[in-house]
């Protein structure tokens, strides 16, 4: 049992080390973002004479 330990040991430290930092600048993420909204509206014939006739209603 010893030797099994031995030997796994040994092959973690000839596997190398693997070192994480952090970068010296800053991640800069750039979005280009395009919203574009189109608004279509009918009215009935009504409320359009309507609307006409009462330009101070809305």
């Amino acid at each position: 049992m010893l030797q099994s330990l031995t030997i796994g040991a040994a092959s973690c430290a000839a596997a190398g080390c693997v070192n994480v930092s952090a970068p010296d600048k800053p991640i800069v993420i750039n979005l280009n973002i395009n919203i574009t909204q189109e608004v279509v509206y009918r009215l009935d014939g009504e409320a359009k004479t309507l609307i006409q006739d009462n330009p101070g209603i809305f």
